[in-house]
């Protein structure tokens, strides 16, 4: 797919379709009144005869309209002027494309950067297209024997601007190019089957992005590495699998190599049965995405070696299946962890962290600026936040004050939950250092506390994405987030 800019008025431009919004009292965007003053006045008698209401994301398309160039016209619902929000433009974008997208139209003018949403200038909705456009484009076709792409799919979107040719319009379309490549990298990892998508699979993607960006180095850790290490903890739960454990790291070198970097680890287990402490059968298919935080972080790695910025960042994937074996942990073990602090296991299927915390103590030796893992972590997240924001805590607050920052630009939402020492009691063993779960009580927080354990050298965030990392149901499939979060929090590290 291709991206370009113009500054044209939109009546004159050549193209298959052009898109224009409509608001919900009837109000035509300023190129829609263009378009409507060179069709005497079309557009706004249909929108009198209710042809479209305006609301959110509705859809009129029109053919041949007299006195326009392009041959079609998308007139897309922008719902009431004045309750225009962030997540509204996504869904107007979306719903623009996705009904382009498959339609005999494949090349586009979109003039929705004029929409005047609050905190939102015209950078922000310039790459929001461009990210859209790469995620209504994504079909999953990896295990299907027929495969069936949209007869016409979209080749082109230019994005109208008052100003065509100016550098933040550039910057804003190629930052948006760069994060819909990673975030669809994601989803494309994430929706692969668990007998496909192993450690080993993960370990080969990572070592492919390596290959094709020359500022990126790969390094495969494999069991006998990590034995050396002592991670007792992350390898309990391999041991349970006949697939090798990996840990997988990518290092993108974008500044003086002595600068620190920021570090992104992320929850690889390839599939969760949960253990000896087995989970349910129904929707237990979708424990495939048990490792959607590792996807996420090595999407997030493409994003960044497209966009080239001037920031050391290293990414670490601690890779397993977490499987009922005989030779898998039981409830009652007791592991030691690379930190040397053991763990009693009261609960198989609380697995993640048990790779997590031997992945964070071995990210000290890069001595980080900052440390962010991200897992899909906690069914408790789904529970307290549903599937909107991903659930963030951590130990040093400009960490988390950035991370929420960059949530609100790039429109991947956080919400902050409390990591208070009280929590900690509920982590107490009578037989290790700690136990692996701290009761039926806030879950999600005493996941953290017990990461919190093994993060206390470092500036770290912890982000739980068990309610944003996929969809269940008809639109059963990865999200990609929290790409664009992380590329963003990045991004913003070079200013």
């Amino acid at each position: 797919m291709e991206f370009s800019l113009e500054s044209q008025n939109p009546q004159l431009v050549t193209a298959d379709c052009i898109v224009v919004g409509v608001y919900e009292d009837g109000e035509l965007t300023s190129s829609a009144q263009q378009l409507n003053s060179a069709s005497q006045g079309f557009l706004a008698k249909l929108v009198d005869e209710g042809d479209i209401e305006g609301k959110t994301g509705q859809t009129l398309l029109l053919h041949q309209v007299e006195g326009i160039t392009a041959k079609r016209v998308l007139m897309v619902g922008c719902g009431k002027k004045d309750e225009l929000t962030t997540s509204q433009y996504r869904k107007i974008t979306h719903a623009a494309l996705k009904f382009l997208n498959g339609s005999a139209s494949q090349s586009v003018l979109i003039c929705l950067t004029e929409l005047d949403v609050p905190n939102m200038g015209s950078h922000r909705k310039t790459r929001q297209i461009a990210e859209a456009g790469h995620y209504v484009q994504y079909r999953f076709d990896h295990t299907k024997a027929e495969k069936l792409p949209p007869a016409h799919p979209l080749k082109t979107i230019t994005i109208h601007q008052a100003e065509s040719t100016s550098s933040s319009a550039q910057q804003a379309l190629h930052e948006g190019n760069a994060i819909g490549l990673g975030v669809n990298l994601a989803r494309e990892l994430g929706n692969l089957p668990g007998n496909i998508c192993t450690p080993t699979y993960l370990a080969r993607q990572a070592a492919q992005i390596a290959s094709d960006y020359k500022n990126i180095k790969a390094t495969i850790l494999e069991q006998k590495d990590m034995e050396k290490l002592a991670m007792g903890s992350f390898l309990s739960v391999a041991k349970g699998s006949r697939e090798a454990p990996k840990l997988i790291m990518l290092e993108y070198t974008g500044a003086d190599k002595n600068e620190p970097p920021h570090v992104l680890i992320g929850k690889g287990i390839t599939f969760d049965s949960g253990g000896i402490s087995i989970k349910p059968g129904q929707a237990m298919d979708e424990m495939k995405f048990d490792m959607c935080g590792a996807a996420s972080v090595l999407g997030t790695m493409k994003t960044i070696a497209e966009l080239q910025p001037k920031l050391n960042v290293v990414a670490i994937v601690p890779s397993c299946e977490n499987l009922p074996d005989g030779n898998a942990n039981k409830p009652g073990d007791v592991v030691t962890s690379m930190s040397g602090q053991t763990i009693e296991i009261l609960n198989t299927d609380a697995e993640g962290r048990l790779i997590l915390c031997d992945a964070l103590t071995y990210s000290e030796k890069f001595k980080p600026a900052s440390v962010i893992d991200v897992a899909t972590l906690t069914g408790a997240c789904v529970v307290a936040l549903g599937k909107h924001p991903a659930g963030l805590l951590g130990n040093n607050d400009e960490l988390i004050d950035d991370i929420k920052q960059a949530a609100n630009t790039s429109c991947d939402r956080v919400w902050q939950l409390p990591l208070w020492e009280d929590y900690q009691e509920q982590l107490k063993s009578n037989f290790a250092d700690i136990a692996n779960i701290g009761g039926p009580g806030a879950g999600t927080i005493t996941a953290a506390c017990f990461l919190s354990r093994f993060a206390k050298k470092l500036k770290w965030a912890h982000l739980d994405i068990a309610g944003v990392a996929w969809e269940s149901g008809n639109n059963k499939g990865a999200t990609g987030r929290p790409v664009a979060l992380l590329s963003q929090y990045l991004l913003d590290r070079c200013k």
